[in-house]
């Protein structure tokens, strides 16, 4: 399964820009870092690699809310 590399922006809405597609995640997460790099500062914009079977799997992936990590002992 592939590696894919997005652009993610929040505001007002989750918008995904496929920047790249990739057999191994070492080439993605050169690629996402490279990207990051670019990125100024203050943007809000996000780099994202997903592993998914196909792009649709990974934009839902990505769509995904994941509930937070619990907080134990001196987490808190």
């Amino acid at each position: 399964m592939p590696y894919y590399v997005y652009k993610m922006t929040t505001f007002p809405f989750k918008q995904f820009e496929l920047a790249g597609q990739f057999d191994a995640f070492k080439e993605a997460s050169a690629h996402a870092k490279t990207l990051r790099l670019e990125l100024a500062a203050d943007a809000k914009t996000s780099v994202k690699v997903m592993f998914g079977e196909n792009q649709l799997q990974a934009e839902d992936l990505l769509n995904q809310e994941r509930e937070p990590q619990p907080t134990t002992g001196e987490d808190y």
